[in-house]
């Protein structure tokens, strides 16, 4: 755990990736380590392999804010733009104050505001 915490945090999700999927194996109740599995997965683009993740981490700890927050992350690098709304929605009904989410919430209006086309793609 403490490695891949350490590689993910460097940017060595390739390698933080492999720590993770080896504290999930030797402790598969680890929610932190399926959080840190599920991240590393997102950063390396295998979106599909962040949703089994995620999906292990839900059934051990249920929808936290972390875990919300972590998702609406996770589809705003796949440009699903309404799916992280929804879950950084839920997060936000979770815990109003929590500055992670807000400041996801502001960065997802802004990249809204961003990609926007006038009607008729007209300039």
């Amino acid at each position: 755990m403490r490695l891949g915490l350490e590689h993910f945090n460097r940017g060595s999700y390739g390698i933080a990736q492999r720590y993770f999927k080896d504290a999930v194996e030797k402790s598969p109740k680890d929610l932190t380590a399926w959080m840190g599995l599920a991240a590393s997965y997102d950063r390396l683009r295998r979106f599909d392999l962040a949703d089994q993740a995620y999906a292990q981490a839900t059934k051990l700890g249920g929808e936290t804010v972390q875990l919300l927050n972590d998702q609406g992350y996770s589809y705003m690098l796949r440009g699903n733009l309404n799916a992280a709304r929804r879950k950084f929605e839920r997060a936000y009904s979770l815990d109003p104050t929590n500055v992670v989410v807000i400041n996801n919430l502001e960065l997802l209006n802004g990249s809204r505001r961003f990609i926007e086309r006038p009607p008729n793609n007209q300039p």
